[in-house]
C-alpha cells in the first residue's frame, strides 16, 4: 500500500529531525555530500524560517510527510540565479516512490520555469525520479569538492 504523501511549510521543530536526516551516512553518499555540523545547519534554516516570503534567502521550504511522519524535506531555492529544487528523504523511505510524488506536489505548488536540478551522476534513483517528473538532462561534468560536496559527476537537469 502505498503511503499518504504531503507536503507542509517547515517549522524551527523540524529542524533537529532534518539534521539528523543529513547526518546519515548512506545518504551522503548517495547525494555526493557532506553533512554539516549543528550550527552551521542550525543557523541556515534558521534564516530560512526568518525568511517568511521568501525575499531574503529565496528559499520555498517544505517537509514530505508519509502517512502525516516527517520521512524527508524539498525546497525550492536559487542557484545561480536560476531557481532550483532538492530534496531529500529518510533512507529507511527509500524505493517507496515518496521522492516522485513529492517533486510532482512541489512542482504542482512552485509553476515558475525554468527550474533546475543538480545530482550526483552515480544517484540513479535521483534522476529517474526527475526525469519521471519530466526533467531532462542538459549536462554532465565533474565538479570540484566544496565544504557542502565530494568532488563528483555532477548532473544538471532542467524543467522547461
Amino acid at each position: 500500500m502505498q503511503p499518504e504523501i504531503t507536503l507542509r511549510r517547515t517549522i524551527p521543530a523540524d529542524i533537529p529531525r532534518l539534521h539528523a536526516l543529513e547526518l546519515d551516512e548512506a545518504s551522503n553518499r548517495l547525494a555526493g555530500t557532506k553533512p554539516r555540523d549543528w550550527p552551521t545547519f542550525k543557523a541556515r534554516w534558521e534564516a530560512i524560517l526568518a525568511d517568511h516570503d521568501g525575499t531574503s534567502t529565496g528559499v520555498t521550504p517544505r517537509v514530505i510527510l508519509a502517512d502525516r511522519l516527517l520521512v524527508g524535506a524539498i525546497n525550492i531555492s536559487p542557484d545561480q540565479r536560476l531557481d532550483s529544487i532538492g530534496y531529500w528523504i529518510a533512507k529507511e523511505h527509500w524505493g517507496r516512490g515518496i521522492a516522485s510524488r513529492a517533486v510532482a506536489l512541489m512542482l504542482a505548488e512552485f509553476v515558475r520555469r525554468p527550474l533546475m536540478a543538480t545530482t550526483a551522476g552515480h544517484n540513479l534513483p535521483s534522476i529517474r525520479v526527475l526525469e519521471k517528473n519530466g526533467f531532462e538532462i542538459l549536462s554532465r561534468r565533474i565538479t570540484a569538492e566544496t565544504t557542502r560536496t565530494a568532488q563528483r559527476e555532477t548532473v544538471t537537469l532542467v524543467l522547461r
